[in-house]
């Protein structure tokens, strides 16, 4: 499957604003993610994938919208909430699959399983389980890109839980301060795992957020890839012409639970309905159908395309196998002859 990397935003036209590769490659990608969450849930319902997981359902706007209107060589991190990004980007989903089974075909080895995710080739730093933990991170991957003149960026998203650690202000503050290319972006699902915004702060419009570090910040919807695109568009200019970051605060929904261990009770039933209207999929599917971009059966075959991909996917997990017992040994410092202590 192409990545939306790949793909890059067509001319406007006097008809459409991009063309019908671009929404082609965001209906696929979304759907990959999508399927892939799905399957992954069922998957871990029978015990094939453990630990924690945390699925992605109901976001994919907020990624594949931020890959489209960025270049090659930009860079992202997230925290734990990580299957789809690499998706979009285009990292193998087979390596994702084999990494939610701790297997060594896995994108991580096996040793990072689902909240730890990584792949350096295609400029994604991870998946990281300590809430607020990879905000300072981004901000030091973009110091990063502008000392070496790169002219290359960070995305660095998170949850809205995580703007209430102290280290989300110390990254904003330094990042405005130093003027660094990077955009922050939070994810704001409404709920920090099962606590809504509005019990948290009194503050709950979270791109006020920027205006104590003069910081252009932006609330977008995060349920559309087309309005996503724009605002990361906007904020990528800025940051390569030098002027700074950029939060973007993109309000967005999860219809899952917060992790596969929460029944999410804290929420009414006629809420997450409201939000499946909108879905991010079905919008990008009906712009393509009433666009008359392409037809019914041009994405009946994407569809079972995605079934397919995905089908592979856990076979190559399956059929992999886990990490042999001295590999734990390897990957954890640069000096791969470093004398480790073993009974």
């Amino acid at each position: 499957m192409a990545s939306v990397k790949e793909k890059k935003k067509s001319k406007a036209t006097s008809k459409n604003e991009f063309s019908k590769e671009t929404y082609m490659t965001w209906y696929e990608s979304m759907l990959m993610m999508r399927k892939f969450e799905e399957k992954a849930g069922q998957l871990y319902g029978q015990q094939k994938i453990k630990g924690f997981c945390h699925l992605y359902i109901g976001q994919e706007a907020c990624v594949a919208g931020a890959v489209s209107a960025l270049e090659e060589g930009d860079k992202y991190i997230t925290a734990y909430r990580d299957h789809a990004h690499p998706i979009a980007l285009g990292t193998d989903p087979k390596k994702i699959m084999a990494e939610l089974f701790a297997k060594e075909t896995g994108i991580s080895k096996g040793k990072g399983g689902s909240m730890h995710i990584f792949d350096k080739e295609h400029g994604f730093f991870g998946g990281h389980g300590i809430v607020g933990g990879q905000v300072p991170l981004g901000a030091g991957i973009a110091f990063a890109e502008k000392y070496n003149n790169t002219g290359k960026l960070c995305m660095c998203y998170m949850g809205d839980g995580a703007v209430r650690q102290g280290a989300f202000h110390e990254a904003l503050n330094m990042a405005m301060t130093m003027k660094l290319p990077v955009i922050f972006v939070i994810e704001n699902n409404g709920y920090a795992m099962g606590t809504s915004v509005q019990r948290t702060s009194n503050v709950t419009g979270l791109d006020q957020l920027g205006s104590a570090y003069e910081m252009p910040s932006e609330s977008v919807d995060g349920m559309s890839v087309i309005d996503v695109h724009h605002a990361v568009a906007r904020a990528a200019d800025r940051a390569r012409k030098g002027d700074g970051p950029t939060l973007l605060e993109m309000r967005t929904y999860r219809y899952k639970g917060h992790s596969m261990s929460d029944p999410a009770k804290y929420r009414t039933k006629e809420e997450v309905e409201s939000y499946k209207a909108k879905d991010p999929v079905e919008m990008v599917r009906k712009e393509i159908l009433s666009k008359k971009l392409a037809s019914e059966n041009e994405l009946t075959t994407i569809d079972q395309k995605v079934k397919e991909e995905v089908a592979l996917c856990v076979k190559f997990a399956e059929e992999s196998a886990y990490p042999a017992p001295e590999n734990a040994y390897t990957d954890v410092y640069a000096d791969p002859s470093y004398p480790f202590l073993e009974d």
